[in-house]
């Protein structure tokens, strides 16, 4: 007697991972609206839940098999909304007379080399081309989760717990600081490096006529 296969059911596009991802770019908001506010300890809570939920929807996807193309253009476009989104809020308070400890200049070339990445990483994927995140660019993602954790929590420090006690205030104004030079030093050379590759990629691509 003849059997008939059963069509394998479409992966389903709102699974958990995904759901995770869409909570982060709520996250995102809430955070926003929390530095406009100056609720500093919300920031650093808010913030490290939806680092917690970034690395737990990879995790979950990889393990249950749930990868999807919506999932994989959606994670890395929520975290740039996050991530960018968070430095031009903190603008005005890093940098209120010109004088700060967080420059314009800096801030432009975290969103510039996202933005520049991202556009790049369409373009020549779209060539047939694998050009995901490497290391460099997770040691750079981690940088800037870093310096922004240090930041809320020397916001926080200011405004309680620490707020009398200048020497480790001091301390932790420079931890701060070495934070967002480390973030800024590894996101220029991973958009370098990116852009290398692409170069790289783009010339071994066949032309066409």
């Amino acid at each position: 007697m003849a059997t008939t296969l059963k069509p394998s059911p479409p992966p389903q596009i709102f699974n958990l991972p995904n759901q995770l991802t869409a909570s982060r770019f709520v996250l995102a908001l809430i955070l926003f609206a929390l530095i406009e506010w100056s609720q500093w300890l919300g920031c650093l809570l808010v913030f490290i839940v939806a680092a917690i939920t970034d690395w737990l929807d990879g995790y979950l996807a990889r393990k249950q098999g749930l990868t999807s193309t919506l999932g994989r253009n959606l994670d890395p476009l929520v975290d740039k909304v996050l991530v960018c989104g968070a430095y031009i809020f903190l603008l005005p308070v890093g940098d209120p007379a010109g004088e700060g400890w967080l420059k314009p200049w800096m801030v432009t070339v975290v969103v510039a080399r996202e933005l520049v990445i991202t556009g790049l990483r369409s373009f020549v994927e779209g060539q047939g081309a694998n050009f995901g995140a490497d290391w460099l660019g997770k040691v750079k993602m981690v940088l800037q989760c870093a310096a922004l954790i240090a930041i809320f929590l020397v916001q926080d420090a200011r405004q309680g717990w620490l707020r009398e006690s200048a020497s480790w205030l001091t301390w932790l104004n420079l931890v701060r600081d070495l934070c967002i030079w480390a973030m800024l030093i590894s996101t220029m050379l991973s958009g370098l490096q990116y852009l290398w590759r692409a170069g790289s990629l783009l010339k071994q691509a066949p032309q066409t006529t």
